[in-house]
């Protein structure tokens, strides 16, 4: 059982919530066009290109990432559900918002390929005005240890109770290729953890993760998992892959599982690799 199992709904749990009118969004990296054929009635479209940035796909700036809270009336306090027709799209935004702070954060299990389905009824048509929040209403972000940076993951190498955990194919693992055309380095972050990601190279892909439909697989099997790779929940954890999709993913099972220390870095290997250090 899941520590945050209201977090993670069924496609038909997200169904019976939709006549509570929550706020949700659609997450996705230059998507609209498709989300304005087809999309989960009552949704917004959020694109991961308003929260990061090239070159090393980064996130924005704290002031930056408020901005952008506010402006899809975001507050602490919200109700946020989130899903992608890639659903790691809507991780990241998932783990940005519990960065920020932001109290209530679900994410649709197996995203818009669980609700198609489920046989269950799209609308068309633009994404639907926001009402802009005027203020987040509390400390921002919230949740600062949830982000770290390259000088601290140096510094949790360096601890006897630091894992830096991969979150990558084992092709990138091993070097034979970055993964991304846009990353030259190959190889990984010495001292780091392989903890997997997908098959056959496939950046998208969290098939060591998720079952072959997309949805979550048995917590107790990501763990042994984990295990088998000397990550255990007694661990500071930090999860990092390519940029940051796939290692939002593992935060957010694992934050679903009730981990105590947990963070993403930001940037992973793209960051690291391009660090003249």
């Amino acid at each position: 059982m899941l520590a945050r199992a209201r977090q993670l709904p069924t496609a038909t749990q997200l169904a019976a919530l939709l006549a509570k009118a929550p706020l949700l969004l659609e997450a996705g990296c230059c998507e609209q066009a498709a989300f304005e054929r087809a999309h989960i009635p009552g949704a917004r479209y959020i694109d991961t290109n308003e929260i990061e940035h090239a070159p090393l796909w980064v996130k924005v700036d704290d002031a930056g990432l408020l901005a952008i809270l506010l402006a899809h009336g975001i507050r602490h306090d919200s109700t946020v559900i989130l899903y992608g027709r890639n659903n790691l799209a809507a991780a990241r935004v998932a783990q940005l918002l519990l960065y920020a702070g932001v109290s209530d954060v679900r994410l649709l299990d197996g995203g818009f390929d669980a609700w198609m389905a489920a046989g269950l009824p799209c609308e068309a048509g633009p994404s639907r005005a926001a009402v802009p929040a005027e203020a987040f209403g509390a400390a921002f972000p919230g949740h600062p240890e949830y982000i770290v940076d390259t000088a601290q993951v140096r510094a949790l190498l360096a601890r006897d109770d630091g894992i830096l955990a991969s979150i990558r194919t084992e092709a990138e693992h091993l070097g034979l290729t970055s993964g991304y055309n846009y990353i030259h380095a190959r190889g990984e972050i010495p001292g780091a953890h392989w903890a997997r990601a997908g098959d056959n190279g496939d950046v998208n892909s969290m098939s060591a993760y998720q079952r072959a439909d997309g949805t979550m697989k048995p917590a107790a099997d990501i763990e042994r998992q984990w295990r088998a790779a000397g990550i255990t929940r007694g661990h500071l954890v930090a999860f990092y892959c390519g940029t940051g999709w796939r290692a939002s993913m593992a935060f957010f099972y694992a934050w679903l599982m009730g981990w105590p220390r947990i963070s993403v870095y930001d940037g992973g290997w793209g960051k690291w690799s391009a660090d003249a250090d």
